[in-house]
């Protein structure tokens, strides 16, 4: 395989998203993945709560376990899903108690899932609009929201779409994460719309690393994010071949990737799934290595 020239790339850095395990084999594996990771040492590493906030407790020890048991920034999911605003503000106090100083604030999925009708717990957070300046009441934390190149499914209007993210900075966001897209042009556009409505922090490309095209398809069509058609054609046949479809994702993901650094962009958020080799395989054809060796 021919790596592309990288020295008139910005060097890339990059972040990472966990999901909380829901058993013991999950835990492992979670962990596995973690102590694989750190090595490279990722500008911060965030763990997601589960649809509806189903995951808030385990997402809350595990947050706690990475800062007290490795070198790793962690940032905590934080969503206005089934809770008051009180209830919210402890959570939010608790992670300043325990060491945590950044927050992925999000206004969550509707508690019946997604496609259902959302609607905001009473005496609660209506938006992230609403969370991040909560947040930034009771402690100054760093804070990350949420941004969909593709527009966001609930929003009417891109007007709408960036008249929402531009409330979530003046209250207190300084980084956009973006959900999930494969086309480079996609995230171009959108970025380009931003920048003329204002919009100057950093948005950060949203990198998928799924490798069960099925499940990739299935989480597209709930957060109205598009897939190729070329995509379909390239994993086609691949079903029960598990090895090939990790090769095809990870270098997708890098081409991707590489792509977005030829127009400037140099920092990445991978959606790691709990699968340490997928992420490794993709810095790797990224040209970035574990800190040690950088070092050496």
């Amino acid at each position: 395989m021919t790596q592309p020239p990288r020295d008139s790339l910005a060097p890339a850095k990059v972040s990472f998203e966990f999901f909380p395990p829901k058993n013991d084999e999950m835990e492992a594996r979670l962990w596995d993945s973690i102590s694989r990771l750190e090595p490279m040492d990722p500008a911060f590493v965030s763990v997601t709560y589960g649809a509806g906030g189903s995951t808030r407790d385990r997402t809350h020890r595990t947050v706690r376990r990475i800062v007290t048991e490795t070198s790793l920034k962690p940032a905590a999911h934080l969503t206005c899903v089934s809770a008051t605003c009180e209830e919210i503000d402890d959570v939010i106090r608790d992670y300043w108690a325990a060491g945590v100083r950044h927050i992925v604030a999000l206004r969550g999925d509707p508690p019946g899932g997604i496609g259902e009708c959302y609607t905001p717990h009473p005496g609660g957070y209506s938006n992230g609009a609403e969370l991040a300046a909560g947040i930034k009441k009771v402690a100054d934390f760093e804070i990350s929201v949420g941004c969909y190149p593709e527009k966001h499914p609930e929003s009417a209007t891109w007007e709408y779409d960036l008249d929402l993210l531009k409330q979530k900075i003046d209250n207190g966001a300084t980084r956009a994460i973006t959900q999930f897209f494969f086309d480079p042009e996609v995230f171009f556009r959108y970025r380009d719309r931003a920048r003329k409505a204002g919009i100057d922090i950093p948005i950060v490309p949203g990198i998928m690393l799924q490798p069960n095209f099925k499940g990739l398809k299935r989480m597209a069509s709930m957060c109205g994010a598009s897939i190729p058609q070329w995509m379909d054609e390239l994993y086609e046949g691949l079903d029960d071949d598990v090895k090939t479809r990790e090769m095809v994702t990870a270098n997708l993901a890098a081409n991707l990737c590489t792509a977005l650094q030829k127009d400037g962009v140099d920092q990445f958020h991978f959606y790691t799934l709990n699968k340490a080799a997928m992420a490794l395989s993709t810095c790797r054809l990224l040209g970035l290595k574990p800190a040690e060796l950088e070092d050496a």
